[in-house]
C-alpha cells in the first residue's frame, strides 16, 4: 500500500472512531485550526494541537494538507473568509458612502473582536507564520484598495477614477494604522471611538473631493455602531 493510501485509510478509520462513518475532512481541520488561532494566535496551530482539538490522531490532518505550509495557505485564506467574507453582502444596496462607511466598521471590528486572525491575515510577515509570501511579489500598493467602495464611489460620484481611489487608498491606510495602534495599545481604545475616527477622517477626505456629508448623513452612519 502507498503511502498517501495507507493515510487515507488511517484518515477515515480515525473518522470512524469519532462517530459512524464520520470522516475528518478538511472543512473540520480548518475550523479546528482557525479556532485554535482566534484564542492563542498562529503560534498554537500545529498538527499535533488541531489533532487533539479533532480527538483523532496526526495522520488524518497530514493526510488532508500533506504539510504545514499548504495547511496555513488555506488558513489564510479561511481566515480572510471568517473576517471580511459577508462584507460584499453588507455592502449591497447601500449607497456609496454607507458601503464604504461599513467597510471601515468591518476592519476595526476585526481587529478588536479577533485579533489572533486579525494579526495573522494583516500584520505579521506571512514568510514567517506561513513560509510563503502570500499574494506573490507584486506589492500591495500596485493594486486598488476596498476595490468594491472604489467602484461604487465612482458610479455614485462624477470624479475621476483615479483621484477616488487615492481617496479610498488614504482611508484605508488610515484605518489600518489606527487598528495596529490599537492592537499594540492592547485595545484600550474603545471600538466605538476608533470607528468614530475613521468615519470624521473619511469625511475630510471626501470633502476635498467635492462630495459633502452633512450632519443628518453622519448621524445616520453613526447609528450603524448602536
Amino acid at each position: 500500500m502507498h503511502q498517501g493510501d495507507r493515510l487515507q485509510a488511517i484518515s477515515i478509520i480515525e473518522g470512524i472512531k469519532m462517530g459512524r462513518k464520520t470522516q475528518i475532512t478538511r472543512e473540520m481541520i480548518l475550523k479546528a485550526a482557525y479556532e485554535l488561532l482566534d484564542e492563542s494566535g498562529i503560534g498554537a496551530v500545529a498538527i499535533k494541537t488541531i489533532a487533539a482539538r479533532l480527538g483523532c490522531s496526526t495522520q488524518p490532518v497530514s493526510w488532508q494538507f500533506g504539510s504545514m505550509l499548504e495547511l496555513k495557505k488555506e488558513l489564510y485564506d479561511y481566515s480572510v473568509k471568517m473576517l471580511y467574507g459577508s462584507l460584499k453582502e453588507d455592502m449591497k444596496g447601500k449607497d456609496a458612502i454607507d458601503a464604504f462607511f461599513i467597510s471601515g466598521i468591518r476592519y476595526i471590528s476585526g481587529a478588536c473582536d479577533h485579533p489572533n486572525v486579525f494579526k495573522f491575515v494583516n500584520v505579521e510577515d506571512p514568510m514567517v507564520t506561513i513560509g510563503e509570501r502570500i499574494g506573490g511579489d507584486a506589492s500591495i500598493f500596485s493594486i486598488q484598495f476596498d476595490d468594491e467602495a472604489a467602484k461604487m464611489l465612482e458610479s455614485e460620484y462624477d470624479i475621476a477614477p483615479e483621484k477616488i481611489g487615492e481617496m479610498v487608498r488614504d482611508i484605508v491606510i488610515y484605518t489600518h494604522g489606527l487598528a495596529v495602534m490599537m492592537m499594540f495599545d492592547n485595545y484600550r481604545l474603545p471600538k466605538k471611538d476608533a470607528c468614530i475616527m475613521v468615519l470624521n477622517m473619511g469625511i475630510r477626505l471626501a470633502k476635498n473631493l467635492g462630495i459633502e456629508i452633512d450632519e443628518k448623513k453622519r448621524s445616520k452612519l453613526l447609528k450603524q455602531l448602536d
